[in-house]
């Protein structure tokens, strides 16, 4: 697990909780469902994309559909290569995750400020192309070969663990997260393991850990 972004997770969610403003509560005690939405982005791999050759643009929708259950609805698209041990891939498309969580711990004056857990299913729909796979040639040398662009498709499941917070007294929000994953399926191409599923990231192992830093929008 990476260090740094384990850092970067509880740094922004006390950097958050210790700016917020405190805010009349307008969700009443009994809840009833009403039409809600909160839309947001992830600002933190976007900018990332501009200075790495991985190209990460996501966002997610929410609905607060309890008490403390909100549904989920993830898409982005991902862009990027891979380089190592001999191989030289590349896999570019979209992916969806769609899933909820549970507010563990809530704001006693913004129900909407807390921090949460739950789960998705997620999917992606890309092209990939290997320019090079290392094989063993002609008495033992080694050599590589290429195959074409194919469509490919992959599935796993994801967990979510993170935290929102109100900033000051507008409509937009802070929410940041860890997504511990794991590949369930992948098609193959010339029985070769996808080295990069979009959304998912490398897949060279079956375990994967995402993170995110959104700006969001509540109405």
């Amino acid at each position: 697990m990476n260090r740094k972004l384990i850092f970067s997770f509880f740094f922004s969610c006390i950097f958050c909780f210790g700016f917020a403003q405190e805010k009349t509560d307008t969700l009443k005690t009994n809840w009833k469902y009403k039409p809600n939405f909160m839309v947001g982005m992830d600002v933190l791999n976007a900018g990332v994309s501009a200075f790495s050759e991985r190209k990460l643009f996501q966002g997610f929708v929410s609905s607060r559909i309890s008490k403390k259950i909100h549904a989920l609805a993830e898409a982005g698209f991902e862009k990027n290569i891979y380089q190592k041990n001999g191989y030289d891939a590349s896999a570019s498309g979209p992916f969806l995750k769609l899933g909820g969580f549970y507010m563990l711990a809530n704001d006693r004056e913004n129900e909407l400020n807390g921090f949460y857990g739950g789960g998705k299913i997620a999917g992606s729909f890309y092209s990939q192309e290997y320019f090079a796979v290392p094989v063993r040639g002609f008495g033992g040398s080694e050599t590589s070969v290429a195959f074409p662009s194919s469509s490919q498709s992959s599935y796993w499941i994801e967990a979510t663990v993170g935290g929102r917070v109100q900033l000051f007294d507008s409509a937009f929000y802070i929410d940041v997260n860890m997504q511990p994953r794991y590949l369930v399926y992948s098609t193959i191409q010339e029985e070769l393991q996808p080295m990069i599923v979009p959304g998912f990231g490398k897949s060279s192992a079956k375990f994967n850990m995402g993170f995110t830093w959104n700006i969001a929008y509540y109405f």
